[in-house]
């Protein structure tokens, strides 16, 4: 064998080896893609690589066997169809809606309409007879009806419709002017009072009804909040301002006069009373008399026929001072104050313990006493606080009334 003959096959053996070299990178690149696959279904579906090989699970019957779990465990946390008229499908304006006609239900056995016949003086200075409407609410079973003294306190004749339909003839017990309360009476046996909360158990925002005749439109019912607590309004020169008021947007029209406000428990807050309305209709602008003042002055007035207002017989100014409270510019001769020893000049910072920074809220802490009862004024005076101890007495404003 010459040279020539090595040279002929020394192109073919590299030729092999080359071929060699490619089959086992192929081979080695198809073992390491099998690992990597293994690796991966091992990690997936959480079995050994080991497990793989030797057939113990495969994906397709993990598959199956993960789908059989799920149809057997429990769906607690899977949100099931709502079931009609379930709470979780009621809207809150829905609850609010049914709890509205609940209260409704409560408190409609008590409400009454009442028609008045009054007489009146025209221009020429004739009498005529005229009518009006108005609404009330029963106060306790022995017929005794709360209402507005604009509504019943000059009708000569009562006429009261109960949410039944049944009618009666009223007699009107004694009516106030100053807080624009009256009592009507009824005979029947078979009446369901109202039930009345004190004003300081209910907040601004709070939902309330208001109930009454609009209009002669028996038991009508409208629906809004508490708006705002203790509002002021004078009336008229002749009479004392009406203070602490509650003010709601609860439509109230002419005929709600006299009907009861009543809040979320179907307890009376209020007796509607007054509107502040351009058109004469309702604005969103209504007040009610809050129930404190309510309750004492109907006591009163079924007690002694009439209104009993206490009174302490101080005159009040503007306060200058950067003391809270009220100023006392006179103190009027032989009345409770005089006789404490309350001076002018001395600052009243709150009765009983409750605080007072107006004349108004003076007021309305004292129509929630009687005449006859001992209060506790605290003063300010030489730069020091002292407690002084007051007899109410009835104040010449309904006293005198009275008299004539």
């Amino acid at each position: 064998m010459n040279g020539d003959d090595f040279e002929d096959l020394n192109p073919l053996r590299s030729f092999f080896i080359k071929g060699v070299i490619v089959i086992i990178a192929a081979i080695l690149c198809l073992f390491l893609g099998a690992l990597f696959m293994l690796g991966m279904l091992s990690v997936a579906y959480k079995v050994p690589m080991d497990g793989l090989l030797k057939g113990e699970a495969w994906p397709g019957e993990i598959l199956e066997e993960e789908a059989a779990a799920a149809s057997e465990e429990p769906q607690g946390d899977i949100e099931q169809p709502r079931k009609e008229g379930s709470g979780t499908e009621e809207s809150l304006m829905a609850e609010l809606d049914r709890a509205v006609s609940s209260i409704v239900k409560r408190i409609a056995p008590s409400v009454v309409n009442i028609k008045v016949k009054i007489t009146k003086e025209n221009i020429f200075g004739d009498d005529i007879q005229g009518e009006g409407l108005g609404s009330g609410v029963i106060y306790d079973s022995r017929g005794y009806i709360i209402t507005n003294n604009h509504v019943a306190g000059e009708a000569e004749e009562l006429i009261v419709t109960l949410w039944d339909g049944k009618e009666y003839d009223a007699e009107l017990i004694g009516g106030d002017k100053n807080t624009d309360i009256a009592i009507i009476k009824i005979e029947d046996g078979d009446l369901k009072a109202a039930s009345f909360t004190f004003i300081e158990e209910v907040e601004v925002g709070e939902v309330v009804i208001a109930v009454g005749s609009p209009f002669g439109l028996q038991q009508t019912v409208t629906r809004g909040v508490i708006s705002a607590k203790g509002r002021e309004i004078t009336i008229s020169p002749e009479t004392l301002p009406m203070v602490n008021l509650i003010q709601t947007d609860a439509a109230i029209n002419q005929g709600n006069s006299g009907g009861p406000l009543v809040n979320s428990d179907g307890k009376v807050i209020g007796i509607n009373t007054i509107i502040l309305s351009p058109s004469g209709g309702s604005a969103g602008i209504g007040f009610a008399i809050p129930s404190d003042t309510v309750v004492n002055i109907a006591d009163q007035i079924i007690e002694f026929g009439r209104a009993r207002i206490p009174f302490i017989g101080v005159e009040m100014a503007d306060n200058q001072t950067e003391v809270a409270g009220i100023y006392i510019q006179e103190v009027l001769e032989g009345y409770p104050a005089e006789e404490a020893g309350i001076e002018p000049g001395d600052i009243i910072t709150s009765l009983d313990g409750e605080a007072v920074k107006s004349s108004f809220d003076l007021f309305a802490h004292i129509l929630k006493r009687n005449v006859g009862d001992i209060v506790e004024i605290k003063i300010f005076r030489d730069n020091r606080e002292q407690i002084i101890t007051v007899q109410l007495v009835e104040a010449p404003i309904t006293e005198n009334a009275e008299k004539k």
